[in-house]
């Protein structure tokens, strides 16, 4: 079991950022992946928000830059997860997939994970390759020339959506209401592309599918149709697609914590305000993790800075700084 000043766990802006900071203060932070290395980004198509880009960046590439800049200043970053902590015991302990760990200093970044829709065949059909699919940058490819749908009214929905008419034929972006929540700009960019519409108020009731055998013998379920239902009128109808791509939110990743961090009625971890302190001395918690609010690449980041600060404040506190 090895002891560290500073573990990080989880990546993405906040989980690099506040390495990179504790990097720079001399503090050796232990960085892990956990199963979405680089977080929610990696499954973000072009960032054209994200200060210093002024032409944008793709998801993938800032969290390598960000990984990079990170392993620059002497992080260690292990492909590990993390399975059990108890962040109440002196030191703080770790357990992952591969070993046990000890810190003065926790710093979570675990960020969030997309929802599905809770009609059990999207969640299943996406682990076996039948068309489905919470990730546009991961898998639009394989949509070329096809008529897809997209679930959601958000930004991450209609940034999806409009990104898979780079591939498909056809996109329906479905959605339970009759206004998207998406901003202005994303619905205005949207509602100008030919090969995109909206089917306004209806959700997915059911995927049907068909059974495809592959050039290896194997049998497959592709979807083949949604089963809608109007959320005005309660009609039901079918709309034929050959691929789905679910976009309606996330939820934080705390399970880990349960019974041992305070969390809000969402499950997000709460900090001191203006702080990402939490109430137990050396746990801070940064990113989309504690953040219901803004959950932005560049809240994250800064708020993995701040944890990297607080990290250090508090140790140099009990005597235990670089």
């Amino acid at each position: 079991m090895s002891h560290h000043k500073v573990i990080i766990i989880g990546t993405g802006p906040a989980g690099y950022t506040a390495a990179i900071y504790a990097s720079r203060a001399n503090l050796a932070p232990l960085v892990f992946e956990g199963a979405q290395p680089g977080g929610q980004l990696t499954i973000t198509t072009e960032v054209e928000n994200f200060p210093g880009f002024r032409e944008g960046i793709l998801g993938p590439s800032l969290m390598d830059e960000m990984r990079a800049q990170a392993e620059r200043f002497g992080t260690e970053i292990r492909s590990e997860t993390v399975l059990r902590a108890d962040v109440a015991a002196t030191p703080k302990r770790v357990a992952t997939d591969k070993g046990e760990y000890t810190c003065d200093a926790l710093i979570i970044a675990t960020g969030a994970s997309a929802k599905w829709m809770g009609i059990g065949k999207d969640e299943a059909l996406s682990r076996t390759g039948g068309g489905v699919s919470a990730c546009a940058t991961c898998d639009g490819f394989f949509f070329r020339g096809k008529e897809i749908a997209v679930v959601g009214g958000g930004d991450t929905a209609v940034e999806e959506a409009t990104f898979l008419t780079k591939f498909a034929s056809k996109v329906t972006l479905i959605h339970r209401r009759d206004q998207l929540r998406a901003s202005k700009a994303m619905q205005e960019r949207a509602f100008a592309n030919p090969k995109l519409q909206v089917r306004w108020n209806a959700v997915v009731e059911d995927i049907a599918t068909r059974t495809q055998t592959l050039a290896t013998g194997e049998t497959v379920e592709k979807i083949s149709a949604l089963h809608l239902k109007d959320t005005v009128t309660g009609a039901l109808d079918e709309l034929a697609v050959e691929g789905l791509f679910v976009a309606i939110g996330h939820q934080p990743n705390t399970h880990l914590f349960a019974g041992q961090l305070p969390m809000d009625a969402a499950g997000y971890l709460q900090v001191v305000p203006g702080t990402t302190r939490t109430p137990v001395a050396g746990v801070f918690a940064c990113g989309d993790v504690q953040d219901h609010q803004y959950r932005q690449a560049i809240t994250a980041a800064g708020s993995g800075c701040m944890a990297a600060i607080d990290a250090e404040r508090w140790l140099g506190e009990q005597g235990l700084g670089a």
